[in-house]
């Protein structure tokens, strides 16, 4: 039988992982995390942060140069990290890049929700606000993706998700959360067929873009990047891309600048997509099964998984 969370008893979480695999993973020095490169699979190391968020900023660049008017394809990005989306901007306007012109699409990956419903750019954490105040308003108006290029998870959410059907999408950012997601690809509770045992990998992959109930580690930790704390201003429900979304994608780029997850959580990420081991319980892990993954860390940021008292 498969442990309880220790934070969150009614969800699975990484916290439900084997003890052997946790102390496997406890032991890795940097230098462990970039021999685990493997094909389709593969970590890069930053040792300036200036460079790692331009890099970033440069696969929207890269992934749109791609894109014609017969043959449109986009980037799906994420909010957090958003450091690198007034470098998007910048870049665009520098070298006059028509966004329109090339047929470019932008996927947003998720938004909260209230009510039942995607919230509005007015509240005050709209992850589309975001996108559009630090990268897309920036770019000067001739060079601006079309409203209708831009696609976020509001409104009816099939339609969201058959635009992957009708525009290619070469690149899928991300950032990765305290509960081991990409978007709002939470840990599930322990509820109905998944009360013993979490979803298997070939389950969890079924999953399209849907509104979800979020798990308290994810809330929180919202609560601290985002709201200085205030978890009163932060929704428990989003809308986010789904796994089906995210295989549709040529290649999945995860940026980890340590910002967001811990010392531990991104060497166990890195171990088990290396090692194969996908389990829905740390859902960042199921992208071992994906044909083109790369992980980006921030050298430094990574830090020691030791003992180190404040």
């Amino acid at each position: 039988m498969r442990k309880r969370s220790v934070v969150a008893p009614e969800w699975w979480d990484y916290t439900t992982i084997s003890d052997d695999l946790v102390a496997d993973v406890a032991k890795l020095t940097v230098r462990d995390l970039e021999q685990l490169s493997r094909p389709g699979f593969k970590v890069v190391m930053f040792d300036s942060i200036e460079e790692f968020y331009l890099a970033e900023a440069l696969e929207y660049i890269e992934a749109w140069q791609q894109s014609t008017p017969d043959n449109p394809c986009g980037v799906c990005g994420p909010i957090g990290p958003t450091e690198q989306l007034p470098l998007v901007a910048r870049i665009v306007n520098a070298t006059g890049m028509n966004l329109g012109r090339l047929g470019a699409h932008f996927w947003g990956m998720d938004e909260w929700v209230e009510n039942g419903v995607a919230v509005s750019a007015d509240h005050p954490l709209s992850f589309s606000r975001c996108d559009k105040a630090l990268c897309f308003d920036r770019i000067r108006p001739e060079l601006r993706l079309p409203e209708a290029n831009m696609h976020f998870p509001t409104g009816d959410l099939s339609v969201y998700s058959r635009s992957f059907d009708s525009v290619r999408c070469r690149l899928m950012q991300g950032g990765q959360g305290d509960t081991k997601h990409w978007a709002f690809n939470d840990p599930v509770k322990r509820a109905g067929a998944y009360a013993e045992r979490p979803p298997t990998p070939a389950e969890y992959r079924q999953l399209a873009t849907r509104i979800v109930d979020l798990h308290p580690m994810t809330v929180m930790q919202n609560a601290r990047t985002s709201g200085g704390g205030n978890i009163a201003m932060v929704p428990t429900v989003a809308a986010t891309v789904g796994p089906q979304e995210t295989w549709k994608c040529d290649k999945v780029s995860i940026w980890q600048a340590g910002c967001h997850d811990n010392a531990f959580g991104m060497r166990l990420t890195t171990f088990m997509i290396s090692k194969g081991l996908a389990d829905s319980a740390v859902p960042m892990s199921l992208l071992a099964d994906h044909p083109n993954v790369q992980f980006n860390f921030y050298r430094p940021g990574i830090g020691p998984c030791a003992v180190e008292m404040h």
